[in-house]
């Protein structure tokens, strides 16, 4: 379980596996980097935490920005974040992205309902 697992996530993620930007546990790296490991954190905790709290569109929009801003800076200069800040910007994105998602499930349910009763 544990080898598809390290197969597979990083094709999921499209993550570079850089052991410089990943976690490690007991000498051994993550399958993902810290910034995929935030999203892969977010995503599972959004979809427990829908169910307390459903977030307004535009906050799970701006909570994705920062990831954003944060992968083209380090891309176009010569700034470097870090790890932690990494995680927390992945954790904000896959928060966002997964509440998102629910939210245009829940959208598309209740309007494709209704059109779909009113075209029979």
């Amino acid at each position: 379980m544990r080898d598809k697992i390290y197969k597979w996530l990083p094709i999921i993620f499209g993550c570079h596996k850089r052991a410089d930007r990943s976690f490690f546990h007991k000498g051994k790296q993550f399958p993902i980097c810290a910034r995929c490991t935030g999203e892969l954190v977010g995503m599972i905790l959004s979809a427990f935490l829908f169910y307390i709290y459903i977030p307004p569109l535009n906050f799970c929009i701006l909570i994705m920005v920062p990831m954003i801003i944060d992968g083209f800076l380090q891309s176009l200069t010569k700034y470097e974040s870090n790890n932690i800040l990494r995680f927390i910007t992945g954790f904000m994105f896959g928060y966002g992205l997964i509440s998102l998602f629910i939210k245009s499930n829940i959208i598309v349910a209740k309007y494709g309902y209704n059109i779909g009763k009113n075209l029979i």
